[in-house]
Formats: C-alpha cells, structure tokens, sequence
C-alpha cells in the first residue's frame, strides 16, 4: 500500500537532513546521500504547496 506522506512529515525529515549537514562531522559520501534525499523532500513539499494552492483557488473560485 503506497501511503501518502504529508507535508508536515517532509519537513521533519527535510530539518533532520539539514541539521545533519549542519554538523559538518560526517563522511563526504553520506553527505552527498544525504543532500540528495534533501533535494528530494524539497521538490515533494513544494509540489505538495503547489498542490494546495491549486486547491485552494479552485475552491476559492466557487
């Protein structure tokens, strides 16, 4: 079963990657990892945004 992962849980992952990063201590290669799983969330949240907006103004048009 494929389910939907909210916009709140994105951006909990998404914090957890950059303070991760933040850090600084670990290796290139689980930095690269994690930067690419970062870029993921990122494109997933702004097009759960676009999403909404869509929403939003259609129901808005009502």
């Amino acid at each position: 079963m494929d389910e939907k992962v909210t916009f709140e849980d994105n951006m909990i992952k998404l914090g957890k990657i950059v303070a991760e990063l933040e850090k600084g201590d670990i290796p290139l290669e689980k930095a690269v990892e994690l930067y690419g799983e970062g870029v993921k969330l990122s494109a997933s949240c702004k097009k759960q945004l676009e999403e909404a907006k869509i929403k939003i103004t259609e129901d808005d048009g009502e």
